[in-house]
């Protein structure tokens, strides 16, 4: 039985729909493909430009990995990769529109993105070189053995199958590329064979990479710097800013200049785009709340389009940062909310911010979404400008932010794991597994407050769910990359249900950071066994 997709449903039904799909930004396309799914939207894949799919892929087919998990394109913290499967899906999507728009498409990508695709999907060779063949001497070699996965001959060419997902549209497009696009199908061949040859014999002479991560590594270069004209951090500037945001010395005399916002800054106001609205965008690479694509083409039958999406929530008019002063959510913001409104500015430093904090850190051990980023970004510049020094100069959003980010670090995230060393430390427990991983959580607080990153931790908490549930998120969420308040910190007489991550508030006022040492101060009766 089919599901239900009256969203879906609704979107086709837009009138003139071949007309407004290309006139829609890219980033507002990909949350609508979020939303519905890549699978059921062949249709507005279909109608979609080469260069919007370019876009889209660049934030669809690159997916971020844990901590620790390496990849290509990655630093400390943050890590994405490129996503083989991914890559195949969007390749049987483009199939069910016909062979024929599938190359159309795919002849407007870069033709490094599509081998990388391909070849992560199926090893190529030259059928001559992989063949058997008897020399003039009447020797019989054979050819090579070939694997146990599909095998397909092609314009000359032996593709075997490394993944098995989306083979059967990779090679009913490979043989509509070899009769209609011969020129485009060899170089994409010759390419894979490229990326196909075994590794290297080592001489101990170099440490070079091998042809496909080679490929890799470029790939993901090449697509750091197409988001960065578009207004995005890339993950080692958002690093670099969250890191040196953590040690500000807010007795110094003057407030930080930080040259990478600078920079960003400076890059930004170079880079000529003409419609102001797509600058805001692109700027804050946040399109839930601030892709507005109706001041374009078309624009009765694209702000209907555009209307759909609001109404469904898959886009918002407004980040709720910015709200008005007399929506209760921002009762913790008055410092930010009163700063906000006698500075134009503060949008694009605001967004910079929130840019920062999805490229550069993880919340849960898991990246932010769009919307945490942004609340996020204000309730730390809150906290920044309420804590603000009263001997420096006119105040600016990237500096409180810091600002925020030190004290948060220092008073919330250091704090509580320096305050849990000592309280783990006076735990006496019959049990002898639970004592054993107690000294092992002691352990490694201990490394890692030294190398001031106690969220390393994370997994070895789960020792103390068997003391207290509640503290162990509680704990959980403080010591964490951006320490935040878990609803199970504040006190409740009423029966406690089972515990929510998603339950948090984001830290925004000195108030709740005394919260937080109400809390650890009365740890140590909690978690006695």
């Amino acid at each position: 039985m089919a599901k239900p997709r009256p969203l879906l449903d609704r979107l086709l039904k837009t009138p003139d729909l071949e007309k407004i799909v290309p006139r829609l930004q890219p980033e507002v396309l990909h949350r609508v493909i979020q939303t519905c799914g890549l699978e059921d939207c062949a249709e507005f894949v279909a109608l979609a430009t080469s260069e919007q799919i370019a876009r889209i892929l660049d934030l669809d087919v690159w997916r971020v990995r844990a901590a620790g998990a390496g990849g290509v394109a990655g630093i400390a913290g943050i890590n994405e990769a490129f996503d083989a499967d991914r890559f195949g899906v969007w390749i049987g999507v483009l199939m069910e529109s016909g062979a024929a728009v599938a190359a159309e498409k795919l002849i407007g990508l870069d033709l490094d993105l599509v081998i990388a695709g391909f070849a992560r999907h199926a090893a190529v060779f030259d059928q001559a070189a992989v063949s058997s063949y008897t020399t003039m001497d009447g020797e019989y070699v054979p050819g090579r053995v070939r694997n146990n996965g599909p095998v397909s001959d092609i314009g000359g060419y032996v593709i075997e199958g490394r993944r098995t997902s989306a083979w059967d549209a990779i090679v009913d497009l490979l043989v509509f590329l070899d009769a209609e696009h011969r020129d485009y199908f060899h170089r994409l061949m010759r390419g894979c064979v490229r990326m196909s040859n075994g590794a290297r014999e080592e001489d101990g002479f170099h440490d070079l990479l091998a042809d496909d991560e080679q490929q890799m590594f470029d790939l993901a270069s090449d697509r750091e710097g197409r988001r960065e004209q578009q207004g995005y951090l890339t993950p080692a500037q958002a690093h670099a800013f969250l890191r040196g945001g953590r040690d500000l010395q807010l007795d110094a005399d003057r407030p930080p200049s930080n040259a990478i916002a600078r920079a960003y800054f400076r890059a930004i106001e170079s880079t000529s785009v003409p419609d102001t609205e797509t600058r805001r965008e692109s700027v804050g690479a946040l399109p839930e709340s601030s892709c507005d694509p109706s001041s374009q083409t078309e624009p009765d039958g694209v702000a209907g389009f555009v209307e759909v999406l609001l109404e469904a929530r898959v886009l918002t008019p407004a980040p709720r940062a910015l709200l008005g002063a007399a929506d209760p959510k921002i009762s913790r913001l008055s410092w930010i909310e009163a700063h906000v409104a006698s500075r134009p500015e503060s949008g694009e430093e605001l967004a910079y911010l929130a840019n920062a904090i999805i490229a550069g850190c993880f919340i849960q051990g898991r990246p932010f979404t769009t919307r945490e980023a942004s609340d996020g970004a204000v309730a730390v510049c809150n906290l920044g400008l309420e804590n603000w020094p009263s001997h420096w100069s006119e105040r600016d959003l990237i500096t409180a932010f810091q600002v925020g980010w030190t004290i948060l670090h220092r008073d919330v995230c250091m704090y509580a794991a320096k305050h849990l060393i000592e309280v783990v430390a006076t735990i006496r427990c019959r049990d002898r597994d639970i004592r054993l991983r107690l000294h092992a959580l002691r352990r490694e607080l201990i490394q890692h407050v030294g190398n001031r990153e106690p969220w390393r931790v994370r997994n070895a908490l789960d020792v103390l769910i068997m003391l207290d549930a509640p503290s162990w998120a509680a704990l959980l969420a403080l010591i964490d990359e951006c320490p935040v308040m878990h609803a199970a910190l504040r006190p409740s007489r009423k029966p406690r249900r089972a515990i929510d991550p998603a339950e948090f508030e984001f830290i925004s006022e000195n108030s709740q950071i005394a919260a937080v040492r109400e809390f650890m101060a009365s740890l140590q009766s909690i978690l006695t066994c």
